[in-house]
């Protein structure tokens, strides 16, 4: 945790009046052009009060001050002198995070996109593996850029506070966030995070859980997912962004959307004794996940929430009970209808399911909290997947459309259409049917490919061609994550739902290509 800089104090008057005038320049050229002549970093450097990530700040700069239509022939440049797309990833994350602090909304899907993308990176080529970063790198420095750079920096040293004696440090957390106290708020997270990462979340997630709005559960995960690709001694800089997150969205919140879920969860650990036990082994059949799985979906939340604790309860495996969450997540995309004409936005046309979608966010939330479920505490273990199930059931009923009525794709003609059997016809069929925006029909080649038993690395790595060249409306990269995730963690019997599901959302998302993927392109001449 780095709670202290050093900032050059001008020595002279000639300096301090070369810094004066410089100042007045950037301000009048604006950020952007003081950056192309060299003049805005130092500018932005001398801030007395700025994070300094030591080694790694040479390239947290480069990723906050470089002009994005020079950014990527700089990115090939350090991967050309010996940088890998790890420490490229790392010093990101902390430009986004220094920049940003959480509270920008591209800025923070962008942050979320990251891990993915690095993720993303291994499952490819040696010669591509840096398209999916650099296609996020681009996005980042863009929006810090659009932003003002380093002179609209977010987040600053913060000096750790004493912690009172007898206290849980998650109680003490959640109280300064409902006095909408971001300082307050700020200290206490810096002192718990002084014990160790896994702390540090730990007591995060007492206030993470008292909403299931989903960015506030999302961002949580993917920091704590980049923090075990990049080491976890920057975990107080990227969960903090989470603090002034719940601090934000406090202050903004309708009282009834997050009532029930503050006193939900206490009631449902308290009444089924989950609050001084460890979560059970007990294996699950197919037919019992397949079940709990259509209790949450057709339920109410509260309803899905006690059949959650109900099966944690009775020594079920939390992974069990997560599977079961994520099929019920899955159900909103394959079932959803799409944007209505009323909902249309650019690059979000009627009929659409990518971007931010009922099921790209059910299903992203959904994989947040069985991930943060699998890392943390038991009490958070229990208290992520109660959550996970009520916001599936929230999302079904209280984002509108009649899901329990809707058929999931593909229906039947749907699949009645696709007479391939061989593999590389299937993939063919699904791919241009990507191509001509068929979403069903995307959905029905992948459905019978994995129903013949092929194998699925050629489907994720068709699917994954399109996470990287197109943008997606911010959620290209998670989704397709979310879906490796998932694919990876569910039984042979329910796991090719969410391929289905990745082929719709592909189908819908193409013909929008990724800002900046062309140079990328031809930057690195692949």
């Amino acid at each position: 945790m780095n709670t202290s800089s050093t900032s050059k104090t001008p020595n002279t008057r000639r300096e301090f009046l070369a810094d004066v005038g410089r100042g007045m320049l950037v301000a009048t050229v604006g950020y952007g052009m003081a950056s192309e002549l060299g003049l805005a970093p130092a500018f932005a450097i001398d801030a007395p009060d700025a994070l300094d990530f030591g080694a790694l700040e040479p390239l947290v700069r480069l990723m906050q001050e470089t002009p994005a239509n020079k950014l990527l022939p700089a990115l090939a440049q350090r991967l050309h002198d010996g940088a890998d797309l790890r420490r490229l990833v790392a010093a990101a994350a902390l430009a986004n995070a220094r920049t940003f602090g959480g509270e920008d909304y591209v800025g923070f899907h962008t942050m979320m996109a990251l891990a993915p993308s690095l993720h993303m990176a291994r499952e490819l080529p040696e010669s591509l593996q840096p398209l999916p970063v650099f296609k996020v790198l681009y996005r980042n420095t863009n929006r810090i850029q659009e932003k003002g750079g380093r002179s609209e920096e977010v987040l600053h040293p913060v000096k750790p506070a004493s912690l009172p004696e007898g206290r849980l440090g998650g109680d003490v957390l959640r109280e300064a966030i409902h006095r909408k106290d971001v300082n307050e708020a700020e200290r206490t997270f810096a002192a718990l995070a002084q014990l160790s990462a896994d702390d540090a979340l730990n007591h995060l997630l007492y206030a993470v859980q008292e909403n299931t709005e989903v960015h506030r559960v999302v961002l949580p995960y993917r920091a704590w997912d980049l923090l075990e690709l990049i080491g976890k001694d920057q975990a107080h800089t990227l969960l903090r962004q989470s603090v002034r997150y719940c601090v934000r969205a406090e202050s903004g919140q309708n009282t009834s959307s997050v009532a029930e879920p503050r006193t939900l969860l206490p009631k449902m650990l308290e009444q089924h004794r989950l609050l001084d036990r460890a979560p059970g082994s007990r294996a699950a059949e197919d037919q019992w996940v397949d079940q709990l799985s259509q209790t949450i979906f057709k339920s109410t939340p509260e309803q899905a929430a006690e059949a959650a604790a109900a099966a944690l309860a009775e020594g079920f495996a939390p992974a069990a009970v997560g599977e079961a969450i994520s099929l019920a997540a899955n159900q909103l995309i394959l079932r959803d209808l799409g944007r209505t004409p009323r909902e249309e936005s650019p690059g979000k046309p009627p009929g659409s399911v990518h971007g931010d979608s009922i099921g790209v966010h059910a299903c992203d939330s959904a994989c947040a909290w069985r991930n943060l479920a699998r890392v943390s505490n038991p009490r958070n273990t229990f208290a992520c997947l109660i959550l996970g199930a009520y916001q599936v059931a929230l999302d079904r009923t209280a984002r509108g459309g009649d899901f329990l009525h809707w058929d999931p794709l593909p229906v039947q003609r749907h699949v009645d259409q696709v007479k391939g059997t061989e593999a590389d016809a299937l993939l063919r069929e699904a791919d241009e049917a990507i191509r001509q925006n068929l979403q069903a029909h995307a959905a029905a080649s992948v459905q019978r490919y994995g129903q013949l038993g092929h194998p699925p690395r050629p489907v994720f790595d068709l699917l994954l061609r399109y996470a990287v060249s197109e943008e997606g409306a911010l959620h290209a990269e998670k989704y397709y994550r979310t879906v490796t995730e998932e694919f990876g963690s569910t039984r042979p019997a329910f796991r090719w739902r969410q391929l289905v599901a990745l082929a719709r959302v592909t189908a819908s998302e193409f013909g929008r290509p990724a800002a900046g993927m062309a140079e990328a392109r031809q930057v690195l001449k692949v």
